[in-house]
């Protein structure tokens, strides 16, 4: 009996290593901080609980994560990376994303959501836009932003932050500039030159921290900035009377995509994950803990999770999409150019 009992203990054994080197393990490099937070609670176990893959979470931000595709080139770790639209289409054109597999899923996506190439997909949206100090500006009957151009009002003088063009809202300032002046990310000799000539002089400062950026407004420095949906309403969250407005020309979308690696050994669940982050419930976990404007069209929420984001068809339809293969073919010149003529 003893003989049975410990063969079958010895079988049950065997029986439970080989399911354990069956598991499959989908290494997944996306943000830190509260993003991550989200992942991990709302989107990660439900995935591993219908698929039976364990996820590895890999934080770091788009720069680091595409400095470590470059760093594995030939031998990759990594099965999915998320990365601010940005690196996302630098990602593509170095050759580290695959195709992304066909699913009924992405019939449900906003255009936005789409990128040319086919080989990565936008899963999450904010919009940069104007953030102001709403007491600030109803106590001088200031009527709330309204254009591009506002940020040129002399009231501002000494009031206003922007961040540097390294950074995506900056840039993004930089190219409404020059789209306003007859130009764009093909010619953008003329947003220099409208910020040289009638941002400038209102710049408190070139602020690219968000942590530094939150202080200025908290302690009466900074009353407008040019930022994101999502900071303004990381802001308000505070208790702070930060208010976000979309200028009537178009606020531009500051994406974040995501791609199955070239090389990964676990092509068909990283493919599955993707797919699942474009799910309505992940969507929405996105959105009311990360403040993700959601690109799928079946996702509802309400009056209160709306809050803050980019939601539904009228306001993902008024968010304008740069020229990310003309961006990135002259970011390095453009950055050097800012540091010499912007903010000496």
């Amino acid at each position: 009996m003893r003989a049975l009992v410990y063969g079958l203990m010895a079988t049950a054994a065997v029986w439970c290593g080989t399911a354990q080197a069956q598991q499959k393990t989908l290494y997944v490099a996306a943000y830190g901080g509260s993003f991550e937070q989200t992942m991990r609670k709302d989107v990660i176990p439900p995935f591993e609980q219908k698929t039976g893959v364990k996820v590895e979470y890999v934080a770091g931000n788009s720069t680091d994560n595409l400095a470590k595709l470059q760093a594995q080139k030939g031998n990759q770790q990594i099965d999915v990376v998320m990365l601010d639209d940005g690196p996302m289409y630098q990602a593509v054109a170095l050759g580290f994303c695959s195709d992304l597999a066909k699913a009924p899923i992405y019939d449900d996506l906003y255009d936005l959501a789409k990128i040319p190439s086919g080989k990565a997909v936008n899963f999450g949206a904010v919009g940069t836009g104007i953030v102001y100090n709403k007491k600030v500006f109803d106590e001088n009957k200031w009527p709330a932003p309204s254009s591009w151009k506002d940020i040129e009002d002399a009231k501002f003088k000494k009031k206003l932050v922007v961040p540097p063009i390294n950074n995506s809202y900056g840039l993004h300032a930089l190219v409404m500039m020059a789209r306003l002046n007859g130009g764009g990310e093909k010619n953008i000799d003329p947003g220099f030159k409208e910020f040289k000539d009638k941002v400038n002089p209102n710049v408190l400062a070139y602020e690219p921290s968000p942590g530094k950026m939150t202080e200025l407004f908290q302690s009466g420095q900074a009353d407008i900035a040019v930022w994101g949906s999502g900071r303004a309403k990381a802001l308000a969250d505070t208790g702070f009377p930060a208010a976000f407005a979309y200028p009537k020309e178009g606020g531009i979308v500051l994406a974040s995509a995501a791609c199955q690696i070239v090389g990964s050994k676990q092509a068909p669940e990283a493919q599955q994950f993707i797919q699942h982050m474009l799910t309505p419930e992940v969507q929405t976990a996105l959105a009311v803990s990360a403040g993700f404007g959601p690109v799928n069209k079946k996702v509802t929420l309400s009056t209160e999770q709306q809050t803050g984001i980019p939601y539904g068809p009228e306001q993902m339809g008024k968010l304008l999409v740069v020229d990310w293969d003309t961006i990135n073919a002259n970011r390095e010149a453009w950055n050097k150019r800012w540091t010499r003529e912007i903010e000496r």
